[in-house]
């Protein structure tokens, strides 16, 4: 198994940048695609972005498109989310997952590990 511990989240202005963290524990990540979701209050988990287990293969959502990269360095056992031009509707809880599939589709049920998130509050 592997464990997810999620950081980088914060408090911030809209229009501002957050870089968050993913670190892996237990088993090497590389062995993973990975995922970033969202959960705002009283919404269902939404998918952010995912990566292939190289890092050759990158998918986003729509809403955040052209404001976030996602990527990782298996060496380190890390993925990343970067996020720049952050709105108020951008708050929320985000999770990073870990799937064995090859390449898992955007649903939270495609990804079998997940950490506990980091909570990302945008003010306009």
């Amino acid at each position: 198994q592997v464990q997810l511990v999620e950081s980088g989240g914060g408090m911030v202005q809209a229009g501002a940048s957050l870089r968050l963290s993913c670190a892996a524990s237990g088993r090497t990540v590389s062995g993973y695609a990975m995922g970033w979701f969202r959960q705002a209050p009283g919404k269902e988990r939404e998918f952010v972005a995912r990566i292939s287990r190289s890092g050759g293969t990158t998918d986003y959502s729509d809403s955040m498109k052209g404001r976030i990269t996602i990527s990782r360095d298996n060496a380190k056992s890390t993925v990343f989310l970067q996020m720049s031009n952050l709105k108020p509707e951008d708050t929320a809880a985000y999770f990073c997952a870990a799937s064995t599939r090859g390449w898992p589709g955007r649903s939270p049920n495609d990804y079998e590990y997940w950490g506990q998130g980091t909570q990302v509050s945008v003010s306009s």
